[in-house]
């Protein structure tokens, strides 16, 4: 599977980060603000907000230079290590939501392993319209950019002018080559002797031979280059909080055979948990990272649906994910971590009894074999909701979370099966509150033979004005084969003001 890596530019960290921390009694974003900090003896601007940099300051610009030409200025001193470590808790942040392969990219950026995470939110440019508006939301601007490589993603965030970029895999090359040297993350000193010669962009100095180029400038730009290009990897080191319960083996050798890692990630599984138990917590989710030696980390995560640490149980869930591990060339090191762990003791089997004293099934295992196996979003509990409207009235919930009590009326019977988005048909009706004589539902015409109703639902008004009027008649129809549907009318069949008149299928008597 191709790598792809997300970076995250966020160019007002430090005012962005001040303005949050601030709150209500942050000033105005129209008002200038400069975090200063030292260059050699002298103070000079070290980054400034969106409304300074309007006002034509420069980094590395004199503090009384600045002030001089900007009057009203807010000085602010630059507290470089409390921005990174905020950074590393936005990193925290990022790991629980996108990839468990996340580390901040100082001094102000992450850097995202998202192979094989994107399909969780649909696509790439919907996991980074995800992130965007997540990160806009916390008061942080934000450029985002998905590539084949670290490098190419950095240079993208930062040098594209491009809010949001995709990347097509292998086309890294086309969208690198007019960026300038800068954005190869190379040394300022390297960049200017580089300027000398006429190297200006990316793709200028890629198509100049490498044994004169690293003679005269050395091994760094090629590496650089290589990297960008996807042709040498860089492993992100995930970020850990550090009271993270953690497992790790290094080995002499490196190992590939699925048998052998499924036997070392086992004994890593038991490792972990006397961990937990020792601590008295039971992990969450558990995220599992593979050092290869090609400078590759692969990771895999297993979400429970209950704080656990049987490690037995748990050492299966995780060897289930090692067929998505591509070893390469061999596996050097082995992480396992347990973020997020909840307390957790251990209990007596009479906490498995119900009221009449049965033992009541424990499937916090099948749930979570389940997850592993279909994916989180796919094992969940249908619950009752409270709404007239029918097909608001079912919602999903967590599958061990215990069913609300059942609400749905019991002098009308609900179809066994709903319809997410109810079906039009097409119907003869012969009178406005009488049943239809017959309907078409997906091509097939049906003659009804009995039928119960109506059962009149209207709108629900404290929700919206256009419910006001609204209402709809139910049916419970039988044909000729037996087979019994709830079909329902779109308004009272004489006021255009109550709905469109039209008929609909929701839902199916099993």
């Amino acid at each position: 599977m191709t790598q792809r890596v997300i970076s995250v530019f966020l160019p007002r960290w430090p005012t962005d980060r001040l303005a949050r921390m601030q709150g209500k009694a942050a000033p105005s974003p129209d008002i200038p603000i400069v975090m200063v900090g030292r260059v050699g003896r002298r103070r000079a601007v070290a980054h400034m907000n969106l409304a300074a940099a309007k006002t034509g300051l420069r980094l590395g610009q004199a503090v009384a230079h600045a002030t001089a030409l900007v009057p009203g200025l807010l000085l602010r001193d630059l507290d470089a290590e409390g921005d990174n470590a905020a950074l590393q808790r936005l990193a925290l942040w990022a790991q629980r939501l996108y990839s468990p392969t996340v580390a901040a990219d100082p001094p102000d950026g992450l850097v995202i392993d998202a192979t094989g995470c994107a399909h969780l939110f649909g696509d790439e440019e919907k996991m980074l319209i995800d992130l965007r508006r997540r990160l806009a939301k916390a008061g942080y601007a934000a450029t985002v950019a998905i590539a084949d490589s670290w490098g190419g993603a950095h240079a993208l965030a930062r040098y594209s002018r491009r809010s949001l970029f995709v990347v097509p895999q292998g086309g890294l090359g086309v969208q690198l080559k007019d960026l300038p040297v800068a954005a190869l993350r190379l040394p300022p000193e390297t960049v200017q002797a580089l300027a000398k010669p006429g190297f200006d962009t990316i793709g200028e100095l890629e198509a100049t031979a490498k044994g004169p180029l690293a003679h005269r400038f050395g091994l760094e730009p090629i590496r650089r280059l290589d990297q960008a290009h996807g042709r040498e990897r860089e492993p992100i080191e995930p970020v850990l909080a550090a009271d993270t319960p953690r497992a790790a083996k290094i080995f002499a050798e490196p190992i590939g055979a699925p048998e052998t890692m499924a036997r070392y990630l086992t004994e890593l599984t038991v490792e972990l948990c006397a961990t937990l138990e020792a601590l008295n917590l039971g992990a969450k989710s558990i995220d599992a990272w593979f050092y290869r030696v090609d400078n590759r980390i692969e990771s895999a995560r297993v979400g429970l649906s209950t704080p656990a640490r049987d490690a037995r149980r748990l050492a299966k869930l995780l060897c289930e994910k090692l067929e998505n591990v591509d070893p390469g060339f061999g596996v050097d090191k082995m992480v396992l971590a347990a973020p997020g762990a909840e307390p957790l003791a251990y209990r007596q089997d009479e906490a498995h009894l119900g009221s009449d004293n049965r033992a009541v099934a424990d499937l916090a295992g099948l749930i979570d074999t389940l997850r592993v196996r279909l994916g989180a979003d796919a094992v969940y509990r249908l619950t009752s909701a409270e709404s007239d409207i029918p097909e608001r009235s079912v919602r999903k919930t967590p599958a061990v979370e215990r069913p609300a009590a059942f609400s749905w009326p019991v002098d009308w019977p609900r179809p066994t099966r709903f319809f997410p988005r109810p079906e039009p048909i097409e119907t003869v009706a012969l009178l406005p509150d009488q049943p239809p004589a017959s309907f078409t539902w997906r091509g097939v015409r049906r003659r009804v033979r009995r039928a119960d109703g109506p059962e009149r639902v209207f709108g629900e008004w404290w929700k919206s004005d256009v419910e006001l009027a609204r209402s709809r008649d139910y049916f419970q129809v039988e044909d000729d084969g037996g087979e019994r549907y709830w079909i329902y009318r779109d308004g009272d069949g004489e006021d255009a003001a109550t709905g469109s008149q039209r008929w609909f299928m929701a839902g199916v008597f099993g």
